[in-house]
This record gives structure tokens, C-alpha cells and sequence, in this order.
């Protein structure tokens, strides 16, 4: 199996973590509705003179950032400041937690609406990596709808492992960029950073990687940008994990 070694020349890897959205399964691309759906809305009545939501928002924003995060970094970059509120806060936008409940209405109507397989690159890589009982996996999301999109994807059996939004806010982990949430999961796989591969498409995710001392830091340009995806720290870049399967001439 032509899989790359490890870019600190320890050999073979032996976990990957994964994220999932955008890595594993499409559904950035269901995020990136949710997000456009949400501001569309709710910017002209925070902000009636602020620019609009473009998609550029979605990769400088939000992207790979716990929810909330990325809810309070798109506001502020628009000179609004709203108050955190509380989990309970309905929907709507007296508050950051209202918005972020919104936002994740949004996506599960969205999942629930179109159903989800997962990428069949990243399909057969996983084949690949079962076929091999010295190396583990992980999922690492700032999701807190892990659980649901795994599932969705029949990807749910693969892991045992999945350090989502749920378990992070629990834990009180912090969210990428900070390489908290990787180092917890390569601690519950039971293998040092230096051995394992990060596989991410979002800036903030290939950061983290390369901050927690991770032996390889795989990026997947889904929209990312190859070169910005390498600045943050990448030391390979492909369009689609299948590629990491192909023979090399």
C-alpha cells in the first residue's frame, strides 16, 4: 500500500485522525449552506449597513472552528458584538448560542433533506487502513453533530474514537487551531503525536497538526487552497484521499 511515511522520518504511521467534514464526508458543503442560510438572514437585522455574507466568509471565518468560535469571529469582523447568552437560548439572534442553535437547525435540515455517503476516496482509503491491524483510526471534529453524520454515512462501526464539539466543550478542550483536541485523541488511541498522521482540509485544523508535533499533517484542498493549506503547515497536500492510494510511477 503506497501510503506516505511519516515527514519525521520515524517510518510508518500507525494511527490517521481524521476530520470529518470536508475529509471524510461532503459535508462542508452542507455546512457551507447552513452558514450562508444563517447570515443571509440574520446580518441585515444585526448589522443593516454591514457587508453581506459572501462564501469567501465560510474559509476565513468559520471553517474548522467550533461553532461558536466562528460565529463570534464573523461578527466581530463586521463590528458586532453579541452577548455569549446561553444553551438554552432558542433560536434567532439575541445571542451567540441563539444564532448557533439556529445554525445547527439549519444543518440538520440540510442532512436530513439530502442524506449523506461519504467520499469514495476517503471510502477506500479506510478500506485500506482495516486491512491493517497495526494501524488505528480516530475521527477529530469540532462538530457537534459527529454522532449524526457518521452515522448518516455508515461510518459510525469504523471508530471507536470521535473527539467531536460535544465531547470537546465537555472536556473543556480547546478548538483548533490549538492542537488540544488531536493530542486528546491520539492519547485515546494510545499513540504519541510523532506517530500518527492529521488529515484535515480547513487552515485551522493543518495548524493544530502542526502544533501538536504530529509526525504528518495531511491537508485535503476542498476549497481551502492548496498553498494556504501548505503555509499553515501541510506537508502534503492532495485533492481527494483517494490519491494517496495511487501507484507512483
Amino acid at each position: 500500500m503506497p501510503l506516505p511515511s511519516l515527514a519525521n522520518g520515524a517510518g510508518r504511521p500507525s494511527a490517521y485522525l481524521f476530520d470529518l467534514d470536508g475529509v471524510l464526508t461532503p459535508t462542508a458543503e452542507m455546512h457551507q449552506i447552513a452558514w450562508k442560510n444563517l447570515f443571509t438572514a440574520a446580518l441585515p437585522v444585526l448589522a443593516p449597513d454591514a457587508a453581506p455574507y459572501v462564501d469567501d466568509d465560510y474559509f476565513r471565518y468559520v471553517d474548522g472552528r467550533p461553532r461558536l468560535e466562528g460565529i463570534a469571529a464573523l461578527l466581530e469582523g463586521r463590528g458586532v458584538h453579541l452577548p455569549m447568552g446561553e444553551p438554552t437560548d432558542a433560536a434567532g439572534t439575541s445571542s451567540i448560542w441563539a444564532l448557533g442553535t439556529s445554525k445547527d437547525a439549519e444543518f440538520r435540515a440540510t442532512l436530513a433533506a439530502q442524506g449523506m455517503l461519504p467520499y469514495p476516496g476517503s471510502l477506500r482509503l479506510l478500506d485500506a487502513l482495516a486491512r491493517d491491524d497495526s494501524v488505528v483510526e480516530a475521527v477529530v471534529t469540532s462538530s457537534a453533530n459527529a454522532a449524526l453524520v457518521l452515522d448518516a454515512a455508515g461510518l459510525a462501526s469504523r471508530f471507536d474514537v470521535v473527539v467531536d464539539g460535544v465531547r470537546a466543550r465537555r472536556e473543556g478542550l480547546a478548538g483548533k487551531p490549538a492542537p488540544d483536541t488531536y493530542l486528546r485523541a491520539a492519547e485515546l488511541v494510545g499513540v504519541s503525536p510523532a506517530r500518527a498522521v492529521v488529515v484535515e482540509d480547513a487552515v485551522s485544523g493543518v495548524e493544530a497538526g502542526r502544533a501538536g508535533g504530529f509526525g504528518l499533517v495531511i491537508g485535503v484542498d476542498r476549497g481551502a487552497g492548496a498553498e494556504e493549506l501548505r503555509t499553515a503547515g501541510a506537508h502534503l497536500v492532495v485533492g481527494d484521499l483517494g490519491e494517496l492510494l495511487e501507484e507512483t510511477p
